[in-house]
């Protein structure tokens, strides 16, 4: 038999127990009014009524369902908390650790990070490929660092104030001081456009044990402007131009301790007089000597003397 339905809605919620077969369906929904043209038993029928009796009867019948517990028991529930416990007191070790650490570094916000070691600290730098590229070593000897190029700034301007390779080492500094008593040591030559001593200091250029030549091109100029020029040796002062000529110009020009020659003269007043007055004369080899003045030259009277040079 076909059955027609007509719905309505109606807001209300009443229990209702629809029969069909063998089919009890208990159902609390909305109702709606309803008109039917014959067929079912048992009154009106809302739709919510109609859809759910027809799933139920197409629902299998279950019987003797058995309900099984979900959740973790027995050993593996034990298990669990003891991972959970030894994952916690990890945690509390690391910590204590870490506290440990910073407190023996005296690590803080305010002061600075401090490298402790028995022996050395030593710092590497790698480059993606795992290549050590530089290395820094703070011994109990020395502090070696080694890398391409080596370059202490300044913190203002970031001015190169020392750098170092294998080709040149570069000081960028305004003043370089050398306060050692034996002052620097270089085992090879040293470039420089200029040395000057410091204020109300002397300038000294001094071997010890060898020679000390001053060579330049287009010649070498010694001045002092207020003060004295002195040139001492212990044996030989040479002044030698191979082209031109010693040029000696000044008010007065002193040589002493020059050796004084002598002759027999046959006046015997002359010989007791006392003589104050001498003629300077040169010897073949440029020997310079004495000789006692006359009414005429008297060096060729006293050249015995050059016999001893």
């Amino acid at each position: 038999m076909l059955s027609i339905f007509f719905w309505k809605e109606e807001r209300s919620c009443r229990s209702h127990n629809w029969e069909r077969g063998n089919t009890h369906v208990p159902v609390c929904l909305s109702t709606l009014g309803t008109r039917r043209t014959g067929g079912l038993k048992g009154g009106g029928m809302t739709r919510e009524q109609y859809i759910l009796a027809t799933q139920q009867n197409n629902l299998p019948r279950t019987e003797n369902a058995q309900l099984y517990p979900v959740g973790i028991y027995g050993w593996r529930k034990r298990c669990l908390y003891f991972f959970v416990l030894l994952l916690l007191v990890t945690m509390i070790v690391n910590l204590a650790m870490t506290i440990w650490i910073l407190k023996v570094m005296n690590f803080t916000v305010d002061s600075p990070l401090v490298l402790q070691s028995d022996r050395n600290v030593t710092v590497n730098a790698r480059n993606h490929m795992g290549q050590l590229t530089g290395q820094l070593t703070i011994g109990a000897d020395a502090v070696e660092a080694q890398c391409k190029r080596f370059e202490v700034r300044a913190s203002e301007d970031g001015r190169v104030l020392f750098s170092a390779d294998e080709d040149e080492i570069t000081i960028g500094a305004e003043k370089l001081k050398v306060t050692g008593t034996e002052g620097a040591v270089f085992g090879h030559s040293v470039e420089t456009p200029h040395i000057r001593a410091e204020p109300s200091q002397d300038l000294r250029l001094e071997s010890p044990t060898r020679s000390l030549i001053m060579e330049a091109p287009r010649g070498v100029q010694v001045s002092a402007a207020a003060g004295d020029f002195k040139a001492t040796c212990r044996k030989e002062l040479h002044l030698q131009s191979t082209e031109g000529e010693i040029f000696l110009n000044a008010e007065t020009i002193r040589l002493g301790n020059l050796p004084t020659g002598s002759f027999s003269s046959s006046s015997p007043s002359s010989s007791s007089s006392r003589q104050t007055v001498y003629e300077l004369c040169v010897c073949p080899s440029g020997k310079l000597y004495l000789s006692p003045a006359g009414v005429g030259s008297t060096c060729q009277s006293s050249s015995n003397i050059c016999l001893w040079s």
